[in-house]
């Protein structure tokens, strides 16, 4: 079985800034005009591989299942798990994450490879696909410039290991040993070691359940080391944080 992660629970704070409080919206469903305009609906059609996809949501939770009865296709919305983060104001990513991964291995014990996405994010079709096809655990990887006060750092140090560095406080980052490669992170993982990603999953409810999702992220690379690990780069990449982002990705909806 193959399933799909996308977790979309955070409140969206530098989205809505400056919007009053009835007017907040939860950003993947943001639009304009067509409802389908939002990211949620464009990523959900390129999880529509997926035989399951597990929605993690928290604010505005009863408008995300609104949205997706009036209108996500019925042939993907039957196959979604909508799970409620009560912590979404409270913790950090990484609790979204946890939960999805939990309610994956609810759904099945004869999981192949688990896709995580964050729901905030835009990319192209293409490159997309290449994680899709991959046999491999995937990491992937952005063309922007690496900014500390935004971007998570993916770097491969001496031994060959893949290490994230990113600072929550968006300020000054430091890398205290030697690296052969730095890259920007694409925020979008695949893994197939259903055993490692389990062991991930529980460290971070006993350990780290306050930090980000990369908290399980480098617990199960870490784990699996070197071993069949494919690095991908998107070719479009817009990490949605603010409206200006969103009019940056619907002007590269029109091009497609």
């Amino acid at each position: 079985m193959k399933i799909a992660i996308i977790t979309v629970a955070g409140i969206s704070s530098r989205f809505n800034k400056d919007v009053p409080n009835d007017e907040m919206v939860l950003k993947c469903l943001y639009y304009e005009e067509n409802p389908k305009d939002t990211l949620i609906y464009r990523m959900l059609e390129k999880l529509s591989y997926a035989d399951k996809i597990v929605i993690v949501g928290g604010f505005k939770f009863d408008d995300l299942i609104d949205y997706s009865n009036k209108h996500i296709p019925s042939d993907i919305k039957d196959k979604c798990n909508f799970v409620y983060n009560g912590h979404f104001d409270d913790l950090s990513s990484g609790y979204s994450l946890y939960l999805g991964i939990k309610e994956s291995f609810n759904i099945s014990s004869d999981i192949g490879e688990i896709l995580f996405v964050e729901g905030d994010l835009d990319v192209d079709v293409e490159s997309f696909n290449k994680v899709i096809d991959s046999k491999n655990s995937v990491l992937t990887i952005n063309p922007e410039p690496i900014y500390s006060n935004k971007a998570v750092v993916l770097y491969q140090n001496e031994n060959d290991d893949f290490v994230y560095a990113f600072n929550s406080d968006h300020g000054l980052l430091s890398i205290n040993e030697p690296f052969k490669a730095i890259f920007n992170s694409g925020q979008i993982w695949k893994f197939n070691d259903m055993e490692a990603l389990k062991i991930a999953n529980d460290n971070f409810k006993e350990y780290l359940i306050a930090d980000t999702n990369l908290g399980i992220i480098q617990k199960y690379f870490d784990l699996i080391k070197n071993n069949n690990i494919d690095v991908i780069g998107f070719k479009h990449w817009v990490n949605c944080n603010t409206r200006k982002d969103y009019e940056l990705i619907k002007n590269y909806w029109e091009t497609i």
